[in-house]
């Protein structure tokens, strides 16, 4: 019955988690955005990533913290945007100033270190 029950909150979570993740970026939104002088931050995810979940939770607080900058997010398995971006991995995190790539992670999911590289890039 432990394994059942277990098993039935993994999947909840990783459907919940799932479904919070949407594809928003559009290259002419992308474009718009760095000729605005915003600074500019892209995140991969792909479904059931727990650590994309965790990171993009970050980034929907970081929103309401943070002025002048555009979040775009995309899955991972579009291959165009993906090969844009040079990502290969879900949870990459980009930050872009002055139509620069100014900071790169993988996997990073800690809220103070996030935010740290979101100051430094403002």
């Amino acid at each position: 019955m432990k394994k059942i029950l277990t098993f039935c909150f993994l999947l909840f979570a990783l459907n919940v988690n799932a479904m919070e993740k949407e594809t928003t970026f559009k290259k002419e939104l992308f474009d718009k955005a760095q000729s605005e002088g915003k600074v500019v931050v892209v995140s991969s995810w792909i479904k059931y990533c727990m650590s994309c979940a965790s990171q993009m939770k970050v980034l929907k607080k970081a929103k309401n913290d943070f002025e002048n900058i555009e979040y775009f997010s995309f899955d991972v398995t579009n291959k165009e945007i993906a090969k844009f971006f040079n990502v290969q991995y879900q949870t990459t995190l980009l930050i872009f100033k002055d139509n620069k790539e100014v900071y790169r992670s993988l996997g990073e999911t800690s809220k103070a270190l996030i935010y740290k590289a979101l100051k430094s890039s403002i």
